[in-house]
Formats: C-alpha cells, structure tokens, sequence
C-alpha cells in the first residue's frame, strides 16, 4: 500500500504497511481499486451529459463511494468488493444507454474497460496495480495537483451527500465529480489545467457547502446561540458522533419517552444550535473534549455509542459492543445500522448502566452561524469602529493526535484581550471551553459550527467586507487552520478559489505536495506554516 491522503501520514511522507489511521492492506489497496473504478464510471457520465444523459443512481452512488474512501470511514473490505462490483455493473448499464443516445462509448483500455476480479485476494493485487504510486512515468507536480484533485473531490462528496440526505442537490456538483475523477486519467503536462481544475474544485466545494448549508438550516432551523452543558444527568445514554443531522434526529425521534439521555460527541456539538433539534428535552448536553482522547472517552462511557461518519482514528483500538455504526461507516466486528432503525442502540443503552448520578460540568456556547452573527453585525462594525476590536482570527479545522496540535490550544489563549476568535470544526475541542469573557456583549469565543460551516465563516466575512466596503483580504481577519483529511482539502481549495491568502496552515503541509506545487500556492496565496503561537501573533498583530 501507500496513502499519504492524511496529515499523520507516516514520516510525513506515506504510509507504506499500515495507515496511522489503523487503515491495513487490503482496505488501502481496495480503496484504490474503487476509485480507479469511479474513474471509470465518471468517463461514461461525462459523456452522457455531452448527449443530455444524466442519471440520479449513478450520481448518489460517486459521491458516497468516493465519500466511503476518506480517511477514517470505511474499514470493512468486504463492503468495499460489493462497491467496486456495484460500479463496474452501473457503469456497464450506463455506457449501453450513452451509446444508445449516440455518445462515446469507444474506450480501448483503463477503468473504463476494467473487469473486477472474483476473490478478494485477487481484487486486493488488482488495487495494487492502480494505486497512488502505479505510474512512475507520471511528471512530480502533475502527480501531485491530481492528487489534489482526488482529495478534493472526496470532501466534496461527503459535503453533497449529506446535502443529498436532506434534499438539496445540485447537478452541477454531481458533473464535477465526474468531471474531475475522469481528468486524473488524463497525463497531460499543462501545469495550468491542473491548477484550474483544483481552483474549480474549491468552487463546487463551496457550493456544496452552500448546499449543505441550506439542507440543515431548511429542516432543522437556522442555529441560534445555546448553552450546551459538559456534565451528565443520572440515566440511560446514547453518544452520538460525526456529523449527520439526520440520524442524530432518527435517534431522538426513537429515543422519546425511553429515558434514555442524548449526548452529542465530537462534530456533532454544534447540533445543540438547531432549534428543531433542541426542542427535545431528552437531548441533553456534550460528552467528550479533544480528539486525541476518544479512545479514553469512549471506553468510559455508560451507555451506547453511534458512529455517524469518520471520527475516530484507529477503530479496532476501541472494539466495543457498545458501539454502532450508520451511514457508510463500517468497520469488522462492529454493528452497522443500514436502515436507520436504531432498536439494537436503545436496546444497548437500555442494558447498559448509564450515569448513576447526576455530574454538573462546565457549559460551552454554539450557534453562532451566518445568521446568528450578522444579526448583532451592526455592534461587531461599531466594537472595529470604536476600536474595542483590534483584530478576528479564524482558528479552526481538523483535529489529531500530534502533539503539535498544542499549537491551537496556546495560541488561542494568547490571542489578546481584544481580539475575537471564530472557531469551527472538531479543532475546536483544544480550547473549545476556555473562559474568554466578551467585548461588549459579544463573545470572544464564537463557535460558528462544524467543518461544512466554513461556509457560515465565509458569509460572515463577505458582509463584514462589504460593510467596511473593502476586500476580505483587507479585513482585520488572520486564518489559523489546522487539517488532517480531505475535507480540509476541500476547504481550502475553496479558500483559494476565493482569493483568500495569507493562511496559516498546520500542523504540518500536505505530503502530496511537491515544492514546485508549493511554490505556486506560496507565491499566489502567500499560504505559510505555523511556526509558533508568540511568533505568529507578532507578525499578524505587530
């Protein structure tokens, strides 16, 4: 195997054995028969649309697919031989109505004509021969940007599928996607294309954050700001993690009237937030800090876990039979729930002893979104106006296990009394419950959501722009962002997109980045690693 799509890639280089992540062989090596296989399918729903084709079971099955490659989802290899049939069988049906239509069907060689093979063993030494390395003759940088690309596109579609769940939708993101996976099959040298075409990922990204965006706000209400408690009341409970709104919804529906208490854990606080999910009095509070403690944290807990999407590294670290799993999560040894009836998760949380008393905590505030923020915007110019607010930084972004992701936590405690910090995603969780106090009535702590909600920062900074009639460039406003998987990716493709420079990027830059690609971005963006927080504050601040 080699992957080297996450920041805890091996040596900073690539993992050659065993993912980091706990991803093994066989996983990695399917995977990249999977994707190869996209690629495949993709050129056919290419050409489709150039003949007025487009088909909806084709374009759910690329983007949970491809969704089901991220780091940290899927460990279940089995489940991913019934994917790689599933697109190969799609992808043959397809091609007969695009030549039907008068379409190219003509391919000679690659995914396009690939036929899996019949054992696992066999599929596995077929992902080998089609993996991130396969191609040797393949220029650095060209290399490098369609790797780019690919991550890109994975956080692009797990942003569209939860979109999708909800009912938002939009064909243009579905011929991206394709768009782009049947380009990587292209060996061409135009540096240019490459960068365009990664430019353009991060404005579909944006789209399908918009999208997303307006799924969760449409059914569940825009966020408002809340209270959320880091104790526990005595009783039966559920942990929910990830980031899907609807089966943590699924699971407060079905848990009315058990006794059982819903925590949220991990992506999932922002939930609180959402008026149509905070109206049920069984939901109760937030269980779990920083990312690099879940294995702790899901050991301790007295009742029953929900996996919703990747958010625990190393899985077979925390086998547990009180852990379950929906969506496109899987891993061996581990329930999955498939048809979203959570019975055998109440069931578990009733069995299981749950808190035997009352544990009061601390409390942490959510809800800040777009709408939530530009309500009080007039205060916000007044509290610049006035110079009671010196400077915003956006600290946010994925968490891990490095101990250098420290950074976050002693930068933000740094950070000046007259400064505000917007922060979101689970990179929060290093100092999502500090005390910050408030600069006249605002908070100084402004948790706007999770990961998709970089869109909900994007609006905010756009009106604030607008409002001092200047460029977000031009605002008092530093980008602190760390990663670790392809979301990330995605994001910040989406900030290039938009012509955001000057971003702090950390804790380490991406392995698939050659310097020449480096350059490129350093030189239109000004993109730069952290260094340390003293020193960053000084070249930010003065």
């Amino acid at each position: 195997m080699f992957c080297f799509q996450c920041e805890q890639t091996a040596k900073g280089e690539g993992c050659t054995k065993v993912g980091v992540c706990g991803k093994p062989h066989d996983v990695a090596s399917l995977q990249d028969l999977l994707i190869y296989a996209l690629k495949g399918l993709s050129q056919f729903a290419v050409e489709g649309r150039k003949v007025g084709i487009a088909d909806s079971e084709i374009n759910t099955f690329t983007v949970e697919a491809t969704f089901s490659t991220l780091t940290n989802v899927d460990f279940d290899p089995d489940r991913f031989v019934g994917l790689i049939n599933q697109c190969v069988d799609l992808r043959d049906r397809f091609a007969e109505k695009v030549k039907e239509a008068g379409g190219k069907t003509d391919f000679a060689e690659g995914p396009a004509v690939f036929k899996p093979e019949k054992t696992i063993e066999a599929m596995v030494k077929q992902g080998e021969g089609v993996g991130v390395k396969s191609d040797p003759s393949i220029d650095p940088d060209i290399h490098s940007l369609q790797q780019t690309l690919i991550y890109g596109i994975k956080g692009v579609s797990a942003y569209a599928d939860h979109a999708r769940i909800l009912g938002q939708e939009d064909d243009k993101v579905y011929a991206f996607i394709h768009e782009g996976l049947a380009a990587t099959l292209d060996k061409s040298p135009d540096i240019d294309k490459w960068v365009g075409l990664c430019l353009k990922c991060g404005e579909i990204n944006l789209r399908a954050m918009e999208l997303l965006d307006a799924a969760n706000a449409g059914k569940y209400g825009s966020p408002v700001p809340t209270k959320v408690p880091l104790g526990f009341k005595k009783g039966k409970a559920i942990a929910v993690s990830g980031h899907d709104l609807k089966d943590l919804e699924e699971i407060l529906k079905q848990a009315e009237g058990t006794g059982i208490n819903v925590y949220t854990h991990g992506e999932m606080l922002p939930c609180h937030g959402y008026p149509e999910l905070k109206k049920y009095p069984h939901f109760y509070g937030h269980y779990g800090t920083a990312w690099q403690n879940q294995k702790k944290e899901f050991s301790d807990f007295p009742g029953a876990i929900l996996m919703t999407t990747n958010c625990i590294q190393k899985p077979q670290n925390v086998y547990k039979d009180n852990i379950f799993t929906t969506g496109l999560v899987g891993w061996p040894g581990v329930v999955h729930i498939s048809d979203k009836n959570f019975k055998p998760v109440i069931d578990k949380a009733l069995e299981l002893p749950g808190f035997t008393e009352d544990q009061p905590g601390k409390s942490v505030m959510v809800g800040f979104g777009h709408d939530a923020v530009l309500g009080v915007a007039d205060k916000v110019i007044d509290g610049v106006k006035n110079k009671q607010i010196r400077h915003f930084f956006l600290v946010g972004g994925c968490d891990g296990a490095k101990p250098g992701r420290s950074y976050y936590t002693e930068f933000v405690e740094k950070v000046p009394q007259d400064c505000v910090v917007l922060t979101l995603a689970c990179g929060k969780f290093r100092f999502f419950d500090k005390d910050m106090g408030d600069i006249g009535g605002i908070p100084r702590l402004l948790d706007v959501g999770q990961c998709n909600d970089t869109y909900s920062a994007i609006q905010i900074a756009s009106a604030l722009a607008k409002a001092f009639d200047c460029g977000v460039n031009d605002l008092p406003l530093s980008m602190i962002l760390s990663w670790y998987e392809q979301k990330a990716c995605a994001i910040l493709l989406t900030l290039f997109h938009l012509g955001i420079k000057d971003i702090r990027l950390g804790p380490s830059l991406p392995a698939f980045i050659t310097p020449n690609v480096l350059d490129v971005l350093v030189k239109n963006f000004n993109v730069m690693p952290i260094s340390t927080p003293d020193e960053d504050l000084k070249a930010i601040l003065g």
